[in-house]
């Protein structure tokens, strides 16, 4: 079909934004990282807690790891770090006293809104042009693209 080189470009396009923004992204919570003492991979962990804690969901140091793809021995490091920095704190499940949970501490969560907040309101910004039907294809998009991302790439 003759149009469908110009959509093909199209599409390819949108692919290198948002590469361009995933890039972005990483190197101004690398920043983040730098400007605070951490590693990248303590910025990653602090958001898994956060979107853990607003879904509700209860976080172990086994969990962490596991969703960060690093061992056990790194992973206590890890928590053991982002304690000590007062971002995260070990606190004992209520229902299994053996359990123990990593919660993400409240000075963690104000210092990321400092940081990120200016971030955060431009993006809901960009959003309020959009009308409902557009949210939903634009979150229908990166929802594939992050599943698609932790499949590996791979399709269905």
């Amino acid at each position: 079909m003759p149009d469908q080189e110009p959509q093909q470009e199209a599409r390819m396009e949108i692919v290198h934004l948002l590469r361009a923004a995933a890039v972005e992204l990483g190197l101004h919570s690398a920043r983040f990282a730098q400007l605070n003492g951490m590693h990248p991979t303590d910025v990653r962990a602090l958001i898994a807690l956060m979107d853990a804690a607003r879904d509700g969901t209860e976080m172990t140091a086994g969990r962490l790891g596991s969703l960060l793809g690093i061992n056990s021995a790194g992973t206590t490091a890890l928590v053991d770090r982002l304690e000590r920095l007062g971002h995260v704190r070990r606190v004992r499940d209520e229902r299994d006293r053996r359990r123990v949970l990593v919660e993400v501490d409240e000075r963690a969560v104000a210092l990321g809104w400092d940081f990120f907040g200016p971030l955060i309101g431009r993006s809901l910004e960009l959003l309020q042009g959009y009308d409902e039907r557009e949210l939903a294809a634009v979150r229908g998009f990166l929802t594939g693209v992050r599943e698609a991302a932790a499949s590996g790439g791979a399709g269905e």
